[in-house]
């Protein structure tokens, strides 16, 4: 029977979770423009480098064409945290944190996107501090961890990226496209109800016009029950 611990060191809380660990451990969701492969690049920079230390990721070409606040948002899902001032510039596992975060439950936790979001007062410098030093002693890899850990290079950087620009273009368009058959569509609804509308009165008087004559062509007692 295997344990649901990650597996990674025998010893504290500075933990890794390998590619056969549970997949339950922490199920977190990409942020909007990444693929799975491009977060678990993301996830390994992250060990690397240090959370935050997003200048060093796009010198490394990593992660072609990915930009400071998408790295950002990205980590903060992987974390399961709005806040990553508490881990910055440390080399840990971000899907350790998103593990322990998506255990968290009470009434006071409010999350978006699987993220626990702010709710309380802004952390003054010295919790950060605090913070950063105490998840530096539960979580930080080692050097020799962190040091080693290889990251995949595209072929051709260049390349790759006049591909992902070609594909945004491409996105645009279409967007643009979908939102004029919208347009048209609304306006067409709207031609068709006013249209709707304006031929009721003409056949109601019609209508009232041949009762009128049915009515006089009957007899007496008929007539007077038709009126009724």
């Amino acid at each position: 029977m295997s344990s649901s611990t990650p597996r990674s060191m025998t010893a504290g809380a500075r933990n890794i979770l390998r590619s056969n660990d549970s997949a339950s451990l922490w199920n977190y969701t990409v942020a909007p423009g990444w693929s799975i492969n491009e977060a678990e690049v993301l996830r390994k920079a992250l060990m690397k480098f240090g959370v935050g230390n997003w200048s060093k990721i796009i010198e490394s070409n990593c992660l072609v064409g990915k930009t400071n606040a998408q790295m950002n948002l990205q980590t903060q899902r992987m974390l399961g945290q709005q806040s990553t001032a508490e881990f910055a510039g440390l080399h840990i596992d971000p899907r350790v944190i998103g593990q322990k975060n998506s255990l968290i439950q009470g009434d006071h936790i409010r999350r978006k996107n699987g993220c626990i979001v702010n709710t309380g007062a802004k952390l003054s410098r010295e919790e950060i501090r605090r913070r950063v030093a105490e998840n530096r002693e539960l979580y930080e890899l080692t050097e020799e961890e962190w040091t080693t850990i290889d990251l995949p290079l595209p072929e051709d950087p260049q390349l790759l990226l006049e591909a992902k620009k070609a594909e945004k273009i491409r996105l645009e368009l279409e967007l643009k496209n979908v939102q004029r058959q919208i347009a048209m569509l609304r306006k067409s609804g709207g031609r068709k109800n006013a249209e709707t509308d304006s031929v009721d009165s003409p056949k109601t008087e019609q209508e009232d016009d041949d009762r009128e004559e049915i009515v006089e062509d009957q007899p007496l007692g008929k007539r007077a029950r038709i009126e009724a």
